[in-house]
């Protein structure tokens, strides 16, 4: 299938999604927790979700049943291919350019072999002999077979030891006992528009700024940190449409405080339009016991700026009732990495579910008095940006 068509036809269902709903893009969106301008370009297929979620929570809302939300989902994939064929590849490998060393580095061992930079990582396998290896060495592989058999026989079966349950069934999604799912997106960007990110090169090193979907394989790619801000979506729906279960409170846990980082800080910018940011907490990883205050939230998704109103906690999620938090975590002072905690309740269960990037720490850093860049895109180059002295 051409990869336009592809994502036509997945536009196609979403806009036939959005028409069933009969509720303006505003509206909608606000519902979904994204801007009417994002929602309008899912409809038009401008651009895909990068993930399925959003879609997921509008096929609830319009009372989809389980066969129509797989064919959707089947769409979404089919189109999420195509996206990622159309994307510019990832750019190859440059030496690590730093301020205090301007000229490339060797490559370092552990990018390409993970045990060298941790050892307890599992040794890697080892290559087969090649033809021509020497008949003892041959002869002693022999015998040692032998000997493993013998070994076998006399001392019977091995019994088997089952490995423990994993404490979740992916990164980033909780365990199949809890009463409820939950989900992150920890790649975001300011009313998708915006974000810096701090790396440990040389602008000829970087390159050009990816749209914000991408904006995960481009930080992985460069080891880029969070900025000043790091923006972390959280998406919590429960498991029975009728059993409720309470979200009680939201807690930050900040594991390490060093320095900021003395690196280069990248602004990305794709120039679109307002979002909607409801559920909104915000954290100063800068205070000794950072809290997530819920604040209005804003709807800049039309030509005037709305105040959405904070509502804090206690929340309810059931399968068919989704819920979405957004936490905006800032800092000026110091590289921190922290962890969420959400504390539930569902019957006479209690809990508290700890949320990580994938299992390790969320991660941002101060950007304050570090030199800033900005890409210019006539000239396809990274540039110094006149406000570098203010970001952070």
């Amino acid at each position: 299938m051409p990869k336009d068509a592809a994502v036509e036809e997945f536009a196609g269902l979403v806009r036939a999604l959005k028409a069933r709903d009969g509720r303006s893009y505003e509206a909608l969106g606000r519902r979904l927790s994204v801007s009417a301008s994002t929602l309008h370009r899912y409809c038009s297929g401008a651009t895909v979700p990068e993930e399925f979620a959003v879609v997921d929570r509008l096929a609830l809302l319009c009372g989809t049943d389980e066969e129509e939300r797989r064919a959707l989902e089947a769409a979404w994939t089919e189109a999420d291919r195509a996206r990622r064929r159309a994307a510019p590849p990832a750019p190859t490998p440059v030496p690590a350019v730093s301020e205090s060393n301007p000229e490339p580095t060797a490559p370092d061992p552990s990018a390409q072999d993970p045990s060298a930079a941790d050892p307890s990582a599992p040794e890697a396998p080892r290559a087969r002999p090649r033809r021509g290896a020497s008949a003892p060495l041959l002869v002693a592989a022999a015998v040692a077979l032998v000997v493993l058999a013998v070994a076998a026989v006399l001392l019977g079966p091995t019994p088997t030891v089952s490995a423990p349950a994993p404490a979740s069934t992916a990164p980033g999604r909780s365990a199949a006992a809890l009463p409820f799912t939950w989900s992150i997106g920890s790649q975001l960007w300011e009313s998708g528009c915006g974000h810096t990110y701090l790396v440990d090169r040389a602008p000829r090193a970087i390159a050009p700024p990816p749209v914000a979907a991408d904006s995960g394989a481009w930080a992985g790619t460069h080891g880029a940190v969070h900025g000043g801000e790091a923006l972390v979506r959280i998406t919590v729906q429960g498991r029975s449409p009728s059993d409720a279960v309470v979200l009680h409170a939201l807690h930050v846990r900040v594991v390490d405080r060093a320095a900021p980082l003395p690196w280069n800080a990248y602004r990305m910018d794709s120039g679109c339009g307002g979002a909607v940011t409801p559920r909104h907490f915000a954290v100063d990883l800068d205070r000794p016991r950072p809290l997530a205050r819920p604040v209005d939230g804003l709807d800049a998704s039309g030509d005037e700026v709305r105040k959405i109103p904070a509502v804090s906690f206690p929340y309810k999620v059931t399968s068919s009732d989704p819920e979405e938090l957004l936490v905006s975590a800032r800092t000026a002072g110091c590289d921190c990495r922290w962890n969420l905690e959400l504390e539930w309740s569902a019957g006479d269960r209690t809990g508290t579910v700890r949320i990580t990037d994938g299992g390790k720490p969320f991660r941002t850093s101060g950007t304050r008095g570090r030199p800033a860049y900005v890409h210019d895109s006539a000239e396809g180059r990274w540039i110094t940006d006149s406000d570098s002295g203010q970001t952070g």
